[in-house]
């Protein structure tokens, strides 16, 4: 099977070609022809997933398709943005029918889903990686940033957090789970569900925002970078599953705060706002405060001495 076949057979579909979903020309050109909606700004973000660095080799390809555009998508979730289309440049060993019949199956599924359809890209032989970049849309001026978070804000976050982090210890072997415990955080690590509806929500509500790729500490230590603000962050607070509850308080506390692979979204917001019911858990995690810098506390508010930090390509 040729390169051209393989676009044909698992990627191209008439279905992602027509101005009423914002693509005048997608898949089959030299370039995408998008048609922007009066009023909005484009915004545009990408993301690699590399074999071993991202995804281990028995991922199963159907989720990996699944992640590839969500981690994606999160992105525009946390800029309140409303998703128009997406690129795929993807690097294969060799041409498995069966494994890009199921990877085009889960990214498809997703991109039909989230309205995103796919509009173009490149193929290539080589080392498995998969990079996407996605096209959305927000009104001018409404857009969530880093940089708008405000003392006396309350800091918020979607969903549970470090599932993803307590499978990944599972593969190492540090962690032992099986049964519907393996598969709840498994499906965390490998199946992320992109908050959109939450992001756009919160446009006109939320002063900052950000989505957890790297971990809590890092990610919302951006917001505080960016808007010259420092946090409380209460780490009784955050939100958990079941399963992590049941490991230990050190895992626990790594799993939540230096985890990473979460996908929820981290938001700030002025105290007594009324928050968007979208079917999302919300949890009140901490507050913003003026003295720099991001202080962990428990439940009393006791300081909490943690040493972690955040995922890293580099150092890690």
């Amino acid at each position: 099977m040729g390169e051209f076949d393989l676009i044909r057979r698992f990627f191209q579909r008439p279905a992602a070609d027509g101005a009423e979903a914002g693509v005048d020309v997608g898949i089959g050109d030299d370039c995408a022809v998008l048609v922007p909606t009066p009023g909005a700004r484009w915004l545009v973000s990408s993301d690699m997933l590399v074999e071993g660095r991202h995804f281990l080799s028995t991922v199963d390809p159907a989720r990996l398709g699944h992640k590839a555009l969500a981690v994606n998508l999160s992105d525009l979730a946390a800029c309140g943005a409303t998703p128009r289309g997406f690129t795929l440049a993807l690097a294969l060993p060799r041409a498995d029918e069966a494994w890009l019949a199921g990877f085009s199956r889960g990214l498809l599924a997703l991109a039909d889903a989230s309205g995103c359809p796919l509009i173009g890209g490149d193929t290539t032989q080589g080392p498995l990686n998969l990079c996407v970049t996605v096209f959305g849309e927000a009104p001018a001026g409404q857009a969530l940033l880093r940089r708008g978070a405000r003392v006396g804000d309350e800091i918020w976050v979607s969903g549970k957090l470090g599932d993803a982090r307590l499978a990944l210890e599972v593969f190492r072997g540090t962690v032992a789970l099986d049964g519907l415990g393996l598969e709840t955080v498994r499906a965390a690590m490998e199946c992320p569900a992109p908050r959109l509806a939450l992001g756009q929500a919160l446009r006109g509500i939320a002063t900052a925002a950000i989505d957890l790729s790297d971990g809590l500490l890092g990610d919302l230590g951006h917001i505080l970078a960016a808007s010259g603000v420092g946090a409380r962050l209460d780490v009784d607070a955050l939100p958990r599953s079941a399963v992590l509850a049941a490991q230990s308080p050190a895992l626990q506390r790594e799993c939540l705060l230096a985890g990473g692979d979460d996908y929820e979204l981290v938001f700030t917001a002025p105290p007594g706002a009324v928050l968007p019911d979208v079917g999302v858990r919300l949890t009140r995690i901490g507050v913003i405060e003026a003295q720099p810098g991001l202080r962990v506390v428990d439940g009393r508010g006791a300081a909490v001495e943690h040493g972690l930090r955040s995922f890293d390509h580099f150092s890690a």
